[in-house]
């Protein structure tokens, strides 16, 4: 008999290998965020702007990396550059209006397509996923030392 771990880790690599039934991203859809861009803009959206060194401490990615990514978000209109509004000397990454547009368009496309997968689960089943998915989630975050914030309740 297999160990619970294996079980876990083939039914991850499972979730991937299915998240184009709840995420349009995965599909290539015409207008939607590339992954980065996805993540990217939502911490942005939780913790405000953000310099490219606190999206590295807050990612563990190298700075290249990210310029790389920010620079892809600029063109595409989805981030600006602004002072700090601390007064800080870096500039931080603010989310425009149509980024704002584009990750709630993303969002409930996600949220869709998982509620079609979950639609035969009991409001308690659902439930009870999403608490084992955040503490999975949480005590990844702990070992790397990154917690995640989270964002305020939602319908």
């Amino acid at each position: 008999m297999e160990k619970p771990t294996h079980l876990i880790e083939f039914e991850t690599m499972l979730v991937g290998r299915h998240s184009h039934l709840f995420n349009p991203r995965a599909r290539g859809a015409d207008g939607r965020l590339d992954r980065s861009a996805y993540v990217l803009l939502s911490r942005i959206e939780i913790d405000g702007p953000l310099s490219i060194g606190q999206l590295s401490e807050a990612f563990g990615l190298d700075a290249s990396t990210l310029h790389r990514q920010t620079t892809a978000m600029l063109k595409a209109g989805v981030v600006e550059r602004i002072p700090d509004p601390e007064g800080g000397i870096a500039r931080k990454f603010s989310i425009t209006e149509e980024g704002r547009r584009r990750l709630e368009a993303d969002r409930a496309a996600n949220v869709h397509g998982l509620e079609r997968v979950l639609e035969n689960w009991t409001a308690d089943e659902v439930a009870g996923f999403a608490a084992y998915l955040r503490r999975f989630n949480t005590d990844i975050e702990r070992l790397e030392g990154r917690p995640w914030p989270r964002p305020r309740a939602r319908d």
